[in-house]
């Protein structure tokens, strides 16, 4: 959970707000009832509160927020390491004034105490980053995948390392990720044409 929990974080304090869900949903989806099917519940629906405000759909951010404020009430403060003071203040202002919402900015979420961005997302993290922007931007999600597999199969090797630095720069270096992508893309389908010619000779 720690890996989903701190790529939606970040992706959330880096201003992509409608984004951030999916770093939670796979994992949300295979809860049981209980206190982080909760919290991630209410993360999910806070992360469309904000994106709701942003498009200036008042009444869709007004029912969101009584239903986030509901799932996140009774948890702990901090949650998994998430603060939620600010996030339950806000989820009650914008259900009782859904423009309010619209005013300021929206809370900033950390996790133990720090307000994440994609620099400090280690290796698990940012895996999770990359498919959910590879995702959000339109990216071949399967290049994605398998530059992660290509990176944790040669993690130890030059091959893996060149994956791993990669994946970290397509996560962190925005304006250059299009250029990033190009090169994992060309580096995927260099490692799948020596797989199959590996195979080949065994045929």
């Amino acid at each position: 959970m720690r890996a989903h929990l701190r790529a939606g974080v970040a992706v959330y304090n880096e201003g992509r707000y409608h984004a951030a869900h999916d770093a939670w949903e796979d994992y949300w989806l295979d809860l049981d009832s209980g206190d982080d099917e909760r919290f991630l519940h209410g993360l999910i629906q806070f992360t469309a509160v904000v994106h709701h405000a942003g498009t200036e759909n008042w009444s869709g951010a007004r029912g969101l927020a009584e239903s986030a404020g509901e799932y996140l009430a009774d948890l702990p403060d901090p949650y998994r390491g998430v603060a939620l003071a600010d996030v339950r203040a806000f989820l009650d202002e914008t259900a009782a004034d859904p423009r309010s919402a619209g005013r300021g900015d929206p809370p900033v979420l950390t996790h133990e105490g720090a307000a994440l961005d994609y620099d400090a997302l280690d290796f698990a993290a940012t895996t999770v980053a990359a498919g959910v922007l590879a995702e959000a931007d339109g990216y071949d999600e399967d290049v994605i995948d398998a530059a992660v597999d290509y990176a944790r199969d040669e993690l130890g090797g030059e091959s893996g390392e060149r994956f791993v630095g990669m994946l970290f720069s397509f996560v962190r270096e925005r304006d250059r990720r299009p250029v990033v992508y190009q090169r994992l893309r060309d580096h995927v389908q260099r490692e799948r044409q020596k797989d199959d010619d590996v195979r080949g000779l065994f045929d």
